[in-house]
């Protein structure tokens, strides 16, 4: 019975043990070598004192490293939090002290860069660096954490007898963070149940085998971007751990490493469709998919004529129920704008604002129920309590009473059964397949001490799903609005991941109030998202290239 994260790799080491379970530019790992580190790194922590449900974090590109210190985690019975490499110091201080991480796993260069915010976090006790073979002050290597448990590992490997199995499926398994409409990031948490179904569930639609070889392209610290190790581990398929720089990169990598199945944003999608594939990239892709935002209908006619032997799924979904819904792909010509039916082992509903099941063709709310639910947001009872919600049903066909999480994201259902996305309930901004807390975008640019008000929007976009542009207020100085635009570009560079800075900025002298003295967010949108920000104004590298003269 696979109930674990961890058992995925130990069920295939058993089973298949010389599979290639993992590639990393020309470095191969068969399952077995997989799941010896995993045991060796897992018992590195506990001679560090690291116990059940401690939070260890993972601050790291793509590469095995990361790989094995969740499933070590997950092995020694703690909880692992990968974090984003994009996100600067500000916001990793942010997920380190709510979830109360332990043990920090990283690089020599990004602990440095991380010094200052690393002393305010009171139960940070290991910092573990993976590329430094010397134990510094305070710091771990990554080989003496190892040191003398590779060869315990083996044994216990050949004794049949590798870790004691004292956790359950209800035990948590992962944090993983996200943004909302108001406030910082927060930490979604897995249990082991959440991403074992969730695996078992999307390899079936996807129909997945140890044959399948997946390009991971997109960060752990993503639900989709970890789905493609957990679907992958789940069948005892390979996974291909990549940080690209350019689109031609991916093409590159299918192609060498003969990828059988892609996963993508929007973002990335419209680039890849725009490029010439080559016949021997083309003929290995299965299948696609795409996730964290809406596919044009011109874009997925773009991917079906590059991609013509290719399969494509487009999903929906969101952290706290990981994946909710798909659409077939023979189903893609006859309904492309649907984002499709419930997954497998999930029920979603569409309802009204009393609870009650709207008609057919009728908006209403999103919720999910079922063995995906996630557990809360950690440490924030009151948003747990608003976002998981009992869901009371009782009928001729079914009675139960449980919690599902309320999506927030207004939908209909059609007279097929197949869900049509409308708009989300909050002002949430969703941007290169990420969601952004505008209040977070906010309170970056309040902390310039240039701005008196600012308000971050979500405008429509044609690649990026939505832009970020901030409407900002400025404190009068002698400087002009060009230098003071110049300085609050430099200000969120400095503290902002790329994906999270403003594309615009547009000064005025007053932002529009509602009757309540609230900023007239919803005026706003209605403002700009016409006159402003038209696709072709928008430049893709997402840096402020734009001052409104004040008006």
């Amino acid at each position: 019975m696979l109930a674990l994260v961890h058992q995925l790799i130990e069920h295939q080491a058993l089973n298949r043990p010389e599979k290639d379970a993992l590639y990393f530019k020309d470095t191969k790992f068969s399952y077995r070598d997989l799941w010896l580190k995993t045991v060796a790194v897992a018992k590195g922590f506990e001679r560090l004192g690291l116990t059940r449900g401690t939070r260890i974090a993972i601050y790291l590109p793509k590469q095995p490293e990361s790989v094995l210190a969740m499933l070590a985690a997950s092995a020694a019975h703690c909880v692992f939090v990968p974090i984003n490499p994009l996100l600067k110091p500000l916001q990793v201080k942010h997920i380190l002290q709510n979830c109360n991480v332990e043990c920090l796993v990283t690089s020599r260069t990004r602990a440095s860069q991380l010094q200052e915010i690393t002393d305010s976090c009171s139960e940070l006790r290991h910092c573990v660096l993976v590329d430094n073979k010397l134990v510094e002050e305070d710091a771990v290597s990554w080989e003496s954490l190892l040191a003398n448990t590779h060869t315990e590992a083996i044994k216990s490997f050949e004794q049949s007898q590798v870790l004691s199995s004292v956790a359950t499926d209800n035990d948590i398994a992962a944090i993983l963070y996200t943004s909302g409409s108001t406030g910082k990031p927060k930490g979604v948490v897995l249990s082991h149940r959440n991403m074992v179904c969730g695996a078992e569930s999307v390899a079936s639609y996807l129909h997945n085998t140890s044959e399948d070889r997946l390009l991971a392209v997109l960060p752990f610290s993503f639900d989709y971007g970890l789905s493609q190790l957990t679907t992958a581990f789940f069948v005892g398929a390979s996974v291909v751990l990549m940080e690209y720089l350019l689109p031609r990169d991916v093409l590159r990598a299918v192609e060498r490493y003969q990828i059988t199945g892609l996963a993508a944003v929007p973002p990335l999608w419209n680039q890849l469709a725009e490029l010439t594939w080559p016949a021997s990239a083309t003929q290995s892709l299965r299948y696609i998919t795409n996730s964290g935002g809406a596919v044009p209908v011109a874009l997925s006619d773009k991917l079906q004529h590059a991609l013509p032997d290719a399969q494509i799924y487009l999903m929906y979904g969101l952290t706290e129920a990981f994946r909710s819904t798909y659409l077939r792909p023979d189903e893609l010509r006859v309904r492309p704008t649907s984002i499709g039916k419930a997954i497998p082992n999930a029920e979603v509903m569409v309802v009204r604002a009393d609870g009650s099941i709207c008609d057919d063709d009728e908006p209403g709310e999103l919720i999910h129920r079922g063995p995906l639910v996630a557990q809360g947001y950690w440490n924030s009872p009151e948003k747990t309590a608003k976002r998981f919600r009992r869901f009371l049903q009782q009928g001729p066909a079914r009675a139960f009473d449980e919690i599902a999480v309320w999506s927030g994201d207004r939908v209909y259902r059609d007279k097929d059964g197949y869900l049509f996305f409308v708009s989300r309930a909050d002002e949430m901004i969703k941007t290169s397949g990420y969601r952004i807390s505008p209040a977070e975008v906010e309170e970056v640019l309040y902390q310039s001490e240039l701005v008196q008000e600012v308000a971050a929007l979500g405008l429509p976009h044609e690649s990026l799903g939505q832009a970020i542009a901030v409407i900002v207020t400025t404190i009068r100085t002698a400087d002009t609005d060009h230098a003071i635009t110049a300085k609050i570009k430099q200000h969120c560079q400095q503290l902002m991941p790329n994906y999270m800075i403003p594309s615009a900025i547009i000064m005025v002298d007053e932002l529009a109030k509602n009757p309540n003295g609230k900023i007239d967010r919803a005026g706003l949108h209605r403002q700009y998202q016409k006159t402003f920000l038209e696709p072709s104004a928008i430049n893709q590298s997402a840096t402020c290239q734009k001052v409104m003269s004040k008006s």
